[in-house]
């Protein structure tokens, strides 16, 4: 029965993807309001495609900063885009995945090459300048995904932007959970997995729900980037332990 229902999504998923690839050909040629207001609609309808409930809690949309969260799912962009639309740091293996990496691509995802010191360097000027104008950024810390059952050292460079421009951090956790509020691993995108493979284990998920709770604000101009980090990872491990319950 899964796999019938599975199949059924798909093919609601394959309309979906060809209206994103026409509003991606006007996209960049819209003005700031309209290109939020596109990709939140846009994203909301897919979570409706995929059987995904939302459930957010203290989540208003920021003015300004970036927003650090915990790293599951290629899924989370998408996700992060229902209750708040901004421009997201990914790393350039994303540009590879089938469709979405596109999709990424023209919603004006910035993406760095892990390990490289220069690339760091420019997106991070890049991010300032972005964050001076208004803009809000989302960016993963971690560098990796994980199956949600702990958070990953946070790469403190990536929040250097943010003390420079003297913007907040906003961190938030997410978590993937059944009905029952059980921790899922259906959206888990890990070890060895293919992106294809990962996109049906959510089509086939008879139910999946996923909760985002925003954490205090931090400060970044007061501190230094190793001390925000850390400070951040804390937040979101204490909101996902308070999320799995006792």
């Amino acid at each position: 029965m899964m796999h019938i229902i599975g199949a059924f999504r798909a093919t609601r998923l394959f309309f979906h993807l060809l209206y994103g690839f026409a509003l991606a050909s006007i996209f960049p040629r819209l003005n700031q309001r309209l290109r939020r207001q596109i990709l939140q609609r846009w994203s909301c309808q897919l979570l409706c495609i995929l059987n995904v409930k939302l459930i957010s809690e203290s989540i208003n949309p920021f003015e300004q900063g970036i927003i650090v969260t915990n790293h599951v799912s290629w899924l989370d962009v998408f996700v992060l885009n229902t209750v708040m639309p901004m421009r997201f740091v990914a790393k350039s293996e994303v540009q590879q995945w089938p469709l979405f990496g596109w999709l990424c691509e023209q919603a004006q995802t910035l993406f760095i090459e892990r390990g490289r010191a220069r690339d760091a360097a420019r997106i991070n000027k890049q991010l300032v300048r972005l964050l001076q104008e208004g803009e809000s950024l989302v960016v993963f810390p971690e560098g990796t995904t994980t199956d949600g059952r702990k958070v990953g050292a946070f790469h403190a460079s990536l929040l250097q932007p943010a003390i420079d421009a003297q913007t907040p951090v906003h961190p938030v956790a997410i978590r993937y959970q059944d009905a029952h509020g059980r921790l899922s691993s259906a959206a888990a995108y890990i070890d060895e997995i293919s992106f294809i493979s990962s996109l049906w284990n959510i089509l086939s998920c008879k139910s999946l729900h996923v909760r985002l709770i925003a954490t205090t604000s931090i400060h970044a101009a007061d501190s230094d980037r190793r001390s925000v980090a850390n400070q951040a990872r804390e937040q979101i491990h204490a909101a996902l332990l308070c999320m799995s319950g006792p």
